[in-house]
C-alpha cells in the first residue's frame, strides 16, 4: 500500500508564521488543514499550495476565542477522515495596554486563544498520534516567555511562558511514543503582529539584526521539533538575550526589561 502523506493542522494560518508553516510543510509533501478566521486569505493560500506542490489543502474557518471551537474543529476533521500528524498551535495576538485598561471579555478571549485552545487541541489529537506511533506538535511561544514581562500586553508573556512549560511536560510524556513536542520561541519577527497592536512605528526603530523573517523562524522550528528539542529559540541574537537574562539577578533583569519595553510598548503608566 502507498503510504499517505502526513497531515498538518495549522492554526492562525492566514498570515505571518502560520502561512510560512503552511508553505514549508507543503513543500515537504504534507497535506494541510488551515484554520483561522479570515477565509479569503486561507483560500488564496490553499490555491497557491495546491498549484505549487500538488497537496491537499482543507480550509476550515473557526474562531478559537469560542470555547467550543477545538471540539468542533476536531469533529470536522473526524467527519472528513483526516488524521492529524503535525499540530502547529500558532494562533495568537497581543492586547495593547495595561491589565485594567481592558475589559474582562477581552482578556478571557485572549486566554482562550493563547492557552486553552492549544491545550485542548493537543489533548484531543495526541491519542491518535500516540496510537500511530508518530506525531509532531509545535507550540509557537516567544522569547517573551523567557525574559521578565514588561508593563503592557500583560498576559502575553505569561501565556508564552505557559506554552514553554506545557511543551516541556508534553515532550517528556510522549517521547517514548514517537511524538515530539516543541515550544518555538521567536523574538522579533517580520509579520502583521505589530501592525495589529499599533506598535509598528516603534518597532521600525529597532535595528535590522534584531529581526528574523517568518520563513527563517519556521525553518528552524521544523528542524528543532524533528531533532526532539522541547524548547527552541531561533536566531543567535535571541539566544544570546535569553542566556544573558538568565544569568542576571532578577532585579537587574526587571530594570532592563522596564527600560527596553518603552521602545516597543504603547503603554502610559
Amino acid at each position: 500500500m502507498t503510504a499517505r502523506r502526513p497531515i498538518s493542522l495549522i492554526t492562525g494560518a492566514s498570515s505571518g508564521i502560520g502561512a510560512a508553516f503552511a508553505r514549508q510543510l507543503a513543500a515537504l509533501n504534507h497535506d494541510l488543514v488551515l484554520t483561522a478566521r479570515r477565509t479569503d486569505r486561507m483560500e488564496a493560500l490553499a490555491i497557491e499550495l495546491r498549484t505549487a506542490h500538488a497537496v491537499e489543502v482543507t480550509v476550515l474557518a473557526y474562531d478559537l476565542a469560542d470555547p467550543s471551537t477545538p471540539r468542533l474543529l476536531c469533529d470536522a476533521l473526524d467527519q472528513r477522515g483526516l488524521q492529524v500528524d503535525w499540530l502547529i498551535n500558532n494562533a495568537g495576538y497581543g492586547v495593547p495596554g495595561t491589565f485594567i485598561e481592558n475589559d474582562w471579555k477581552t482578556h478571557a478571549d485572549f486566554l482562550q486563544v493563547l492557552l486553552t485552545a492549544p491545550s485542548e487541541l493537543a489533548w484531543r489529537l495526541l491519542p491518535g498520534m500516540r496510537q500511530r506511533g508518530h506525531g509532531r506538535i509545535i507550540n509557537v511561544a516567544s522569547l517573551a516567555g523567557h525574559v521578565p514581562a514588561p508593563a503592557g500586553h500583560t498576559l502575553y508573556a505569561a501565556s508564552k511562558a505557559y506554552l514553554i512549560k506545557f511543551s516541556q511536560s508534553l515532550a517528556l510524556e510522549n517521547q517514548s511514543a514517537g511524538v515530539h513536542v516543541s515550544a518555538l520561541c521567536p523574538g522579533f519577527t517580520w509579520s502583521e503582529f505589530h501592525d495589529v497592536t499599533g506598535t509598528r512605528d516603534k518597532m521600525d526603530k529597532l535595528p535590522d539584526f534584531m529581526w528574523l523573517t517568518a520563513e527563517e523562524v519556521v525553518r528552524q522550528g521544523i528542524a528543532a521539533v524533528e531533532r526532539g528539542d522541547a524548547v527552541y529559540t531561533p536566531g543567535r541574537v535571541n539566544r544570546t538575550i535569553k542566556r544573558a537574562i538568565q544569568l542576571m539577578p532578577d532585579r537587574l533583569a526587571m530594570w532592563l526589561s522596564a527600560r527596553e519595553s518603552k521602545r516597543y510598548r504603547n503603554t502610559q503608566l
